[in-house]
């Protein structure tokens, strides 16, 4: 399918009421759970479709964690609760080929992958294992923008895993998230640019980047690197769904950096290095 900028549908007033934001704001813009109630109801159907895809990474921890204890705990953000997955995961058990809108299809890649093979992750966590399926899924998507998106976050997630597998002495085969040309490359590549610097054009700034030792400036660097790949992939669209999924993806990281904090960056870090050294990879 050719991947193509959506220009049939332009949001004038949508775009203008949302509130400037900047990249050291801690305050004065709505929740990512806000916004997507604010913004949903506005979009077309089509469109509607692609901001739940961004939202879609928040309802693969719940999918996950009502498979392990039948329920989604409350509290939790994503658009699909408790009463939607008991009824997606008995149409999935009921049915061959399930057709609901709220059932993306991974999902049922990944429920059939679980039913059929016991050893369906061949050393991989479930966290990692669907993160694949997801990104391989959203990067076919026909809006170009969310499509490179996608891309542009693998490949920057991916890379940042290599490095970090590489100083600490550990195995990134099952580590490296996705089935794309640079994914399979990382996982064996030892090259000094990791085999993927014709690949993606962030290689040498991510590196560079990933040897910071200050978390909290490393993750700030990150997210800066993903702002402007946002600003530089929106500017010529002034009023089109790109200008809205790319407000609400900024948002979401300013949302983020309300909770973060030194303390909680180096507990995540010290966890993520153990896990990794026994072979399973956490969801930070």
């Amino acid at each position: 399918m050719q991947k193509i900028f959506n220009q049939q549908m332009n949001y004038y007033c949508l775009v203008a009421g949302l509130p400037d934001i900047q990249k050291d704001d801690t305050k004065g813009f709505l929740s990512p759970a806000e916004l997507l109630d604010e913004i949903s109801p506005q979009l077309s159907e089509e469109d509607a479709a692609l901001l739940r895809l961004l939202y879609a990474r928040y309802d693969n921890t719940n999918f996950l964690t009502f498979l392990r204890e039948k329920e989604v705990k409350s509290g939790t953000f994503g658009v699909l609760n408790t009463q939607d997955w008991d009824e997606l995961i008995r149409l999935m058990q009921e049915e061959d080929h399930p057709k609901d809108k709220r059932l993306l299809p991974y999902y049922i890649s990944y429920f059939r992958f679980a039913q059929e093979d016991e050893d369906f992750l061949k050393g991989m966590s479930p966290d990692d294992f669907l993160a694949g399926l997801y990104y391989d899924y959203a990067m076919q998507s026909s809006n170009s923008f969310v499509a490179s998106w996608f891309e542009f976050n693998l490949n920057l997630n991916n890379l940042l895993t290599a490095v970090f597998c590489r100083k600490h002495k550990i195995n990134p085969e099952k580590l490296i998230v996705g089935q794309h040309e640079a994914a399979r490359i990382l996982r064996t590549s030892h090259a000094r640019d990791y085999g993927v610097g014709g690949l993606f054009e962030y290689t040498e700034e991510v590196i560079k980047l990933a040897e910071e030792t200050d978390l909290l400036e490393r993750e700030k660097k990150i997210d800066a690197l993903k702002w402007n790949w946002l600003e530089e992939h929106t500017f010529f669209h002034y009023f089109t769904i790109e200008r809205v999924l790319a407000y609400v993806l900024r948002v979401e990281m300013l949302q983020r950096w309300k909770m973060l904090s030194f303390e909680t960056g180096s507990e995540i870090f010290r966890n993520l290095l153990a896990s990794m050294k026994q072979g399973i990879k956490i969801n930070a």
